[in-house]
Protein backbone atom coordinates (compact mmCIF):
# COMPACT_ATOMS: atom_id res chain seq x y z
CA UNK A 1 0.00 0.00 0.00
CA UNK A 2 1.12 3.26 -0.93
CA UNK A 3 0.40 6.06 1.91
CA UNK A 4 1.42 9.17 -0.03
CA UNK A 5 -0.86 7.76 -3.35
CA UNK A 6 -4.19 7.34 -0.36
CA UNK A 7 -3.79 11.09 0.96
CA UNK A 8 -3.52 12.01 -2.71
CA UNK A 9 -6.71 10.04 -4.33
CA UNK A 10 -8.95 10.61 -1.18
CA UNK A 11 -8.30 14.50 -1.63
CA UNK A 12 -9.52 14.24 -5.32
CA UNK A 13 -12.20 12.59 -3.70
CA UNK A 14 -13.60 14.63 -1.37
CA UNK A 15 -12.94 17.65 -3.86
CA UNK A 16 -15.37 15.74 -6.38
CA UNK A 17 -17.90 16.19 -3.64
CA UNK A 18 -17.24 19.81 -2.79
CA UNK A 19 -17.38 20.77 -6.05
CA UNK A 20 -20.29 18.48 -6.99
CA UNK A 21 -22.35 19.72 -4.07
CA UNK A 22 -20.99 23.60 -5.18
CA UNK A 23 -22.78 22.83 -8.55
CA UNK A 24 -19.36 24.24 -9.45
CA UNK A 25 -19.05 22.18 -13.04
CA UNK A 26 -15.75 23.68 -14.27
CA UNK A 27 -14.24 22.47 -10.53
CA UNK A 28 -16.30 19.54 -10.78
CA UNK A 29 -14.65 18.27 -14.15
CA UNK A 30 -11.15 19.45 -12.88
CA UNK A 31 -11.21 16.24 -10.31
CA UNK A 32 -10.83 14.10 -12.77
CA UNK A 33 -8.60 12.30 -15.12
CA UNK A 34 -9.75 11.83 -19.00
CA UNK A 35 -10.88 9.71 -20.97
CA UNK A 36 -13.18 9.24 -17.81
CA UNK A 37 -15.56 5.28 -17.66
CA UNK A 38 -18.73 5.99 -15.66
CA UNK A 39 -20.19 2.08 -14.99
CA UNK A 40 -23.77 2.50 -14.35
CA UNK A 41 -27.46 1.33 -15.00
CA UNK A 42 -25.24 -1.53 -16.93
CA UNK A 43 -23.70 0.67 -19.54
CA UNK A 44 -20.41 2.16 -19.87
CA UNK A 45 -19.47 5.70 -20.74
CA UNK A 46 -16.67 7.16 -21.42
CA UNK A 47 -15.96 11.19 -21.46
CA UNK A 48 -13.22 12.28 -23.49
CA UNK A 49 -12.58 15.74 -22.22
CA UNK A 50 -13.47 18.37 -18.95
CA UNK A 51 -15.56 20.47 -21.00
CA UNK A 52 -17.67 17.56 -22.42
CA UNK A 53 -18.49 16.60 -18.80
CA UNK A 54 -18.64 20.45 -17.29
CA UNK A 55 -21.84 20.32 -20.42
CA UNK A 56 -23.06 17.02 -19.22
CA UNK A 57 -22.85 18.18 -15.24
CA UNK A 58 -24.69 21.36 -16.14
CA UNK A 59 -27.60 19.25 -17.80
CA UNK A 60 -27.87 16.73 -14.58
CA UNK A 61 -28.82 20.18 -12.45
CA UNK A 62 -32.62 19.55 -13.82
CA UNK A 63 -32.60 15.78 -12.49
CA UNK A 64 -31.20 16.52 -8.84
CA UNK A 65 -33.81 19.26 -8.85
CA UNK A 66 -36.69 16.59 -9.48
CA UNK A 67 -35.82 14.07 -6.69
CA UNK A 68 -35.08 16.62 -3.89
CA UNK A 69 -31.15 16.69 -4.05
CA UNK A 70 -29.54 19.16 -1.82
CA UNK A 71 -26.20 17.67 -0.77
CA UNK A 72 -24.22 14.05 -1.03
CA UNK A 73 -21.93 12.90 1.84
CA UNK A 74 -19.87 10.19 1.97
CA UNK A 75 -20.84 8.08 4.34
CA UNK A 76 -17.63 5.90 4.10
CA UNK A 77 -14.92 5.40 1.91
CA UNK A 78 -12.31 2.39 2.10
CA UNK A 79 -9.00 2.23 0.24
CA UNK A 80 -8.88 -1.33 -1.12
CA UNK A 81 -5.72 -1.26 -3.45
CA UNK A 82 -2.92 1.14 -3.83
CA UNK A 83 0.58 1.77 -5.80
CA UNK A 84 2.52 4.36 -6.86
CA UNK A 85 -0.04 5.50 -9.85
CA UNK A 86 -3.28 4.43 -8.98
CA UNK A 87 -6.04 3.81 -5.99
CA UNK A 88 -8.50 1.80 -5.90
CA UNK A 89 -11.97 3.08 -3.64
CA UNK A 90 -14.93 1.81 -1.97
CA UNK A 91 -17.26 4.18 -1.10
CA UNK A 92 -21.24 4.46 0.21
CA UNK A 93 -22.48 7.99 -0.78
CA UNK A 94 -25.53 9.68 0.53
CA UNK A 95 -28.01 11.86 -1.36
CA UNK A 96 -29.29 14.32 0.82
CA UNK A 97 -32.33 16.81 1.40
CA UNK A 98 -31.90 20.48 2.44
CA UNK A 99 -32.16 19.33 5.60
CA UNK A 100 -29.89 16.70 6.26
CA UNK A 101 -31.78 13.49 5.89
CA UNK A 102 -30.45 10.91 3.65
CA UNK A 103 -33.25 9.73 0.92
CA UNK A 104 -30.70 7.31 -0.98
CA UNK A 105 -27.57 5.49 0.16
CA UNK A 106 -25.57 3.58 -2.42
CA UNK A 107 -22.29 1.51 -3.19
CA UNK A 108 -20.16 2.88 -5.81
CA UNK A 109 -16.50 2.61 -6.51
CA UNK A 110 -13.78 4.58 -7.93
CA UNK A 111 -10.16 4.60 -9.30
CA UNK A 112 -7.99 7.84 -9.14
CA UNK A 113 -5.52 7.68 -11.31
CA UNK A 114 -2.12 10.03 -11.24
CA UNK A 115 -1.95 11.30 -15.03
CA UNK A 116 0.73 14.02 -15.74
CA UNK A 117 1.26 14.72 -11.85
CA UNK A 118 -2.78 15.34 -11.61
CA UNK A 119 -4.16 12.76 -9.09
CA UNK A 120 -8.19 12.48 -10.47
CA UNK A 121 -10.82 10.29 -10.49
CA UNK A 122 -10.70 8.26 -13.81
CA UNK A 123 -13.35 5.59 -13.62
CA UNK A 124 -16.22 5.28 -11.54
CA UNK A 125 -18.99 2.02 -11.06
CA UNK A 126 -22.29 2.87 -9.25
CA UNK A 127 -24.99 1.24 -8.02
CA UNK A 128 -27.44 4.30 -8.05
CA UNK A 129 -30.53 2.48 -10.07
CA UNK A 130 -33.28 4.46 -10.92
CA UNK A 131 -35.88 2.39 -9.19
CA UNK A 132 -33.75 3.45 -5.95
CA UNK A 133 -33.83 7.49 -6.67
CA UNK A 134 -37.58 7.88 -6.24
CA UNK A 135 -40.06 8.70 -9.17
CA UNK A 136 -37.52 7.22 -11.80
CA UNK A 137 -35.19 10.05 -11.90
CA UNK A 138 -31.76 8.84 -12.20
CA UNK A 139 -28.73 10.80 -12.64
CA UNK A 140 -26.09 8.78 -14.93
CA UNK A 141 -23.39 10.90 -14.48
CA UNK A 142 -23.01 12.42 -10.67
CA UNK A 143 -22.28 10.73 -7.41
Amino acid sequence: MNQESEKAAIAAVHAFIESFNAQDHERHAETLNYPHIRLANGRFTRIESAEIFAELSKRGESRLAEEGWHHTTVASLEVVHSGNDKVHIALRNDRCHADGSVYHSFDTFWIATLVERHWGIQFRSSFLHASQVGAGVANRLLP
